[in-house]
């Protein structure tokens, strides 16, 4: 008769991304900051008519919108974590956050381009002097918000580095490889998504300003709506990368991760013969995986044989293993 085994074995927690709470206060008051510094730009750039400096302001507008959608995220991700309708967890929720602000980055630069050229086409005067001032407010406003969302970035790396740091002590991977991976390059995308709206947003200041500049000395008026075209594709070259981020880890586009190369690695060395008949790995968390992979063998043998030898890949955070063939047993 085969002994029973207790279910509490099998079970587990599905949250897999303890979250980045510094990284919300902080991105919280970004909010505040930006749609402050909004209202005065918007507000500035009507009544001294500069072009440049109400691209700004509305572009400071989405951002108020796409930093306050981070927020959302994030507090969304907290309250659910522990919600059982979500599969994987609720680490998704954030990438959603950092796709949907993407989308907003598009939209400003469209918004940005379209004033700009219609400035170009038809120019009207500028009261440089109030326009400049404001400006450079904006500047160390998007500079103050950009350190405080730094902040947050440096303490998630930072304890993310020490927590698995934790982990290896006392034990010597089999792979070289695998530390300079697993400490590698895992970013928060919602607080990047956030970084990228401040970044964007400092860009198009200094580009105000060096518009204005130009104006006020030179007598280039032509500067200011340029310099809103230039701002608007650079804004345009961030957007993609963020879309093109988060949509990998939305469409669990994964399988040229690195960790995916480790996990053929840790099967091809075993001292078990199997051969991977299927293989799926996508990422449930910030630098954390889920596998399910189905092996043939003729070998007598069990899936925790395989799960502790991919054990030594502690990113691999749900395993489950399948198989066929000589062993008749499946997990």
């Amino acid at each position: 008769m085969q002994s029973q085994i207790p279910i509490e074995r099998w079970q587990h927690s599905h949250v897999f991304d303890e979250g980045n709470p510094l990284a919300e206060r902080n991105t919280r008051w970004a909010v505040i900051l930006t749609a402050v510094m909004m209202v005065a730009e918007i507000a500035g750039g009507w009544v001294y008519n500069s072009m440049a400096l109400l691209a700004d302001g509305w572009h400071m507008s989405s951002h108020v919108l796409a930093l306050g959608l981070s927020v959302l995220a994030y507090a969304a991700a907290r309250r659910y974590a522990h919600d059982t309708r979500f599969a994987f967890g609720t680490w998704k929720i954030e990438i959603l956050g950092g796709y949907t602000s993407a989308i907003f980055l598009v939209g400003v630069a469209g918004l940005m381009l379209y004033q700009s050229v219609e400035r170009l086409i038809s120019p009207t005067p500028i009261q440089y002097d109030q326009a400049i001032s404001i400006a450079a407010l904006g500047l160390l406003v998007n500079l103050a918000c950009a350190w405080l969302l730094s902040q947050g970035d440096a303490h998630h790396h930072g304890h993310h580095h020490g927590h698995h740091h934790d982990q290896h002590k006392g034990h010597q991977p089999e792979h070289g490889q695998h530390d300079a991976h697993h400490h590698g390059h895992h970013h928060d995308l919602n607080l990047r998504s956030a970084y990228l709206h401040v970044l964007a947003d400092a860009a198009t200041s200094v580009l105000a300003i060096v518009a204005l500049t130009g104006g006020k000395f030179w007598g280039a008026s032509w500067l200011d709506p340029v310099m809103g075209i230039v701002g608007a594709a650079l804004v345009s070259v961030w957007a993609y990368g963020l879309l093109r981020d988060t949509g990998r880890v939305l469409l669990d586009a994964e399988m040229d991760a690195p960790v995916v190369k480790e996990v053929r690695e840790v099967i091809a060395a075993s001292p078990i013969k199997a051969t991977i008949a299927d293989l799926h790995v996508w990422r449930v968390g910030n630098g954390k995986y889920a596998c399910i992979i189905a092996l043939a063998s003729s070998e007598d043998c069990t899936p925790d044989d395989f799960k502790r030898q991919l054990s030594i890949h502690e990113e691999l955070v749900h395993v489950t293993v399948e198989i066929h063939s000589g062993c008749g047993r499946q997990s």
